[in-house]
């Protein structure tokens, strides 16, 4: 009996799985952007990326762009140690 219980189980774990799984696929599909907001601009990151280069520590643009230092890590392209 209790073998059958977890089966039932199990299978509607997998369903569930499939429906999240196709949710999201039709979700992308539809052109949603899924995720948390970017907290910078496409022209904020050029800007930071440009400071970065000519000197700019990571701490003073994170105060700048109130953004954390990974998250200019991540903008840069530069990999923590």
């Amino acid at each position: 009996m209790l073998q059958m219980l977890a089966a039932v189980a199990e299978m509607e774990r997998d369903l569930l799985v499939e429906r999240t799984q196709s949710g999201l696929a039709r979700a992308k599909r539809e052109g949603k952007v899924l995720g948390r907001p970017v907290k910078t601009t496409a022209s904020q990151q050029a800007e930071i990326i440009n400071l970065r280069k000519n000197g700019a520590s990571l701490s003073s643009l994170a105060r700048l762009y109130k953004v954390s230092r990974a998250t200019i890590m991540r903008v840069t392209g530069e990999v923590s140690k």
